[in-house]
């Protein structure tokens, strides 16, 4: 019996191979740039940059992409967008790991109504701006203002899959996110040391939590300020990268109501980011420490590898040629943002900090 059944995983295995090899040979590719990547940010130099492993895959992706990608086997391709389609998906889910409903309560009512407030906010004003005023596509302007609203690159990666966007579009979209983030993560507790925001070190970490754009720019620049700012910078963080399932419903129906298409038929379907609401699940999961600290420690690691595969791929399909006609304007709708970011996240800051 234990025979029989061995030669039928055996068959079962061979039969995956023949039909899936190459996608599977695309994968393991793209994991390898990922594992490059992930070494690389561990280096001293780019760990003082506070530089993550999905930015560096990012960029090493695109330099493969406009270099050596022509050399790549075609029947590998589908592994790379399996990569940015299938893999992240999963990564997003797991991110839930990282948030606990505990943390959320932890930093109160302002802290909550900042998180929100910015997100919506800036995401309304950034779309407002980037169509009407610079003239932005709206696939790149959606995927700017998510990036700068909700939680950077991972927030552009999260709506590109709802969007079906081009890909060198979220590109364009993560490069304004690493820019603008990483002056922010310098620009902010140089502020405060020069007495240029008036607030409590604790209010402080309310404020970079609710307007810095990555998680790696916002535990940099609250540990910069010490740890009575990083606690809540990162608290608040979470909450607008939690903010991203109920994004992504909202934005799914709007891309119904807009006129987006989505079979052959010509009929409108609701676009239902079903791996965001598993995303709320998983953090509710995680809110009940069900799981040992180690264990949770080892899906958060794994997980971040799974995002850095996706970025690295989304690098391979970026090329330069892509870029052409895009200009310099969502870079003007980054800098509008990163300056909103700066002012009205202050602003909200201390209405809410006062209020509550």
């Amino acid at each position: 019996m234990a025979f029989t059944v061995g030669m039928y995983i055996k068959a079962g295995m061979m039969t995956f191979i023949e039909k899936y090899g190459d996608t599977a040979k695309g994968v393991l590719f793209v994991a390898v740039f990922a594992a490059a990547a992930t070494y690389i940010a561990d280096l001293p130099f780019f760990t003082h940059l506070h530089l993550s492993p999905l930015i560096i895959g990012l960029v090493m992706g695109i330099a493969y992409a406009n270099t050596l990608r022509n050399r790549l086997p075609a029947a590998w391709t589908p592994g790379i967008i399996f990569s940015t389609k299938r893999i992240l998906r999963l990564a997003i889910i797991f991110y839930g790991f990282r948030i606990t409903f505990q943390d959320i309560l932890s930093v109160g009512a302002a802290g909550i109504a900042v998180s929100i407030l910015m997100v919506g906010l800036t995401f309304i004003i950034g779309y407002l701006v980037g169509t009407r005023l610079f003239k932005i596509d709206r696939d790149t302007t959606i995927l700017t203002c998510a990036g700068s609203s909700i939680c950077g690159a991972a927030a552009v990666l999260a709506t590109e899959s709802v969007l079906k966007a081009a890909p060198y579009k979220g590109a364009v979209a993560v490069a304004t996110v690493v820019l603008f983030g990483t002056i922010a993560m310098f620009l902010y507790p140089f502020m405060y040391r020069m007495g240029l925001v008036p607030l409590t070190p604790e209010d402080m970490g309310i404020y970079i939590g609710g307007s810095v754009h990555e998680v790696a720019h916002v535990v940099a620049a609250g540990n910069a300020i010490g740890p009575e700012a990083a606690d809540p910078a990162v608290i608040v963080k979470m909450i607008r990268v939690l903010l991203i399932a109920p994004f992504l419903l909202i934005l799914g129906f709007w891309l119904v109501k807009t006129g987006t298409v989505d079979d052959t038929e010509g009929r409108q379907s609701i676009v239902i980011p079903w791996f965001a609401i598993l995303f709320i699940g998983v953090a509710i999961f995680h809110s009940f420490a069900l799981l040992p600290t180690a264990a949770v420690g080892t899906i958060n690691a794994v997980d971040t590898f799974a995002l850095t595969m996706a970025m690295s791929a989304l690098g391979m399909e970026t090329n330069a040629a892509k870029f052409k006609g895009v200009g310099l304007r969502p870079i003007y709708l980054a800098a509008f943002l990163f300056v909103w970011l700066i002012f009205g996240g202050y602003g909200l800051t201390v209405l809410a900090t006062t209020l509550f």
